[in-house]
C-alpha cells in the first residue's frame, strides 16, 4: 500500500525523495539521472542506458501508472546499457525504477508504450 501511494505521488508531483520523473535529458553526475530511457515512447524495446558501467549489477523494477509490479524480459547489450522487451504491454504509461547498488544511486523515469 505505501509503494503504491509514493507510486501515485510520484505520477502527481513529478518528484519522489530520491530522484525526478525523467522528462529531459541526464546531466553527467546528478545522481537523480543515472540513465536514460528511450525510445520514449517504446514500441517494441526500452533501452536503458547508463552513465557508468552499472548494467549489469543495477536493478529494475517495472509498475503500471497504478502501481502493479510488472515482469519484463531483459537483456543486458553491454556494461552501460539494457534492453527491455515492451512489445506484449499494452499501450499506456509505465514507471521503471532503477538502483545502482554501487554507487547507491536511484532513478525513476515514466514511459509509454504504443
Amino acid at each position: 500500500m505505501k509503494a503504491t501511494l509514493l507510486l501515485i505521488i510520484v505520477m502527481i508531483t513529478g518528484q519522489a525523495c530520491f530522484g525526478q520523473i525523467h522528462d529531459e535529458g541526464f546531466r553527467p553526475g546528478d545522481p537523480a539521472k543515472i540513465a536514460q530511457v528511450y525510445p520514449n515512447p517504446a514500441v517494441d524495446y526500452l533501452t536503458i542506458k547508463f552513465e557508468s558501467p552499472v548494467a549489469k549489477t543495477s536493478r529494475l523494477a517495472f509498475h503500471s501508472i497504478i502501481g502493479s509490479s510488472i515482469e519484463l524480459e531483459t537483456e543486458v547489450l553491454d556494461e552501460y546499457e539494457i534492453r527491455v522487451k515492451v512489445k506484449d504491454l499494452p499501450v499506456g504509461y509505465y514507471v521503471v525504477a532503477v538502483h545502482d547498488p554501487m554507487n547507491n544511486a536511484r532513478g525513476i523515469y515514466k514511459f509509454l508504450k504504443r
